[in-house]
């Protein structure tokens, strides 16, 4: 049988040090790991909308954005020609979704020309980014 010596005290208190270490770690490892997703790179004046309802798609989209001066894609501006390479290199599936974002004063016709290239590529799903009135 083990005699207890007076010099030696039961501790009585939990220890917090390792559990705040492993908290901490944790955090770091998720902030590290972390997608930061920066939507809407280029500034843009969005057309009003009084309906609509914010997106709920849970995979990442694709965005292309068309201004008075051209199409850009992840904050380049490319040509026709090269959005078309670029949606070919690096769609995923047929049920991957474009989100759209134009100014309120472009030109259709550059709409409905990306939306054709889009559709060239196999990409049908589409989102068109408003502003909510």
């Amino acid at each position: 049988m083990k005699l207890i010596d007076e010099n030696e005290k039961e501790i009585s208190e939990i220890n917090m040090i390792p559990l705040v270490d492993i908290v901490l770690v944790i955090l770091i490892i998720f902030m590290a790991t972390a997608t930061f997703m920066v939507e809407g790179k280029i500034p843009l004046d969005l057309p009003k909308a009084k309906t609509g309802e914010p997106a709920k798609s849970t995979q990442k989209r694709i965005e292309i954005t068309i201004k008075k001066d051209g199409i850009y894609f992840e904050g380049q501006k490319v040509t026709p020609e090269e959005l078309k390479q670029k949606l070919q290199a690096i769609k995923a599936n047929e049920n991957q979704v474009v989100a759209l974002r134009s100014e309120k004063d472009v030109i259709f016709q550059d709409v409905v020309t990306v939306i054709d290239v889009c559709r060239q590529v196999g990409l049908e799903k589409y989102i068109i980014e408003t502003k909510k009135e």
